[in-house]
């Protein structure tokens, strides 16, 4: 009984730690994704370094709300999406 107890004990915290590592590998890719994506950003600006956020949400939301805008986003978003090993 108490041998099935310890078993028992060291599969939860190998899952606890298992799961942990998980976040960090699922934070890891989105700091990659986001920083990835704000050099891309970058690379459309004329100096990037003048402009606040304000000025790049401003924009943002000028380009996001236009028809032909969404309408791409929606044809991009309707792809299949690639199976992940």
């Amino acid at each position: 009984m108490e041998k099935s107890e310890k078993k028992l004990r060291k599969a939860i915290n190998d899952e606890k730690a298992l799961q942990h590592q998980l976040k960090q590998l699922t934070r890891k890719e989105r700091t990659h994704r986001l920083c990835t994506r704000g050099g891309m950003l970058e690379s459309f600006l004329q100096e990037p370094e003048r402009l606040t956020d304000d000025d790049v949400m401003m924009l943002l939301k000028l380009i996001f709300h236009r028809q032909d805008t969404q309408e791409l986003l929606k044809k991009l978003l309707e792809r299949e999406k690639p199976e992940t090993p």
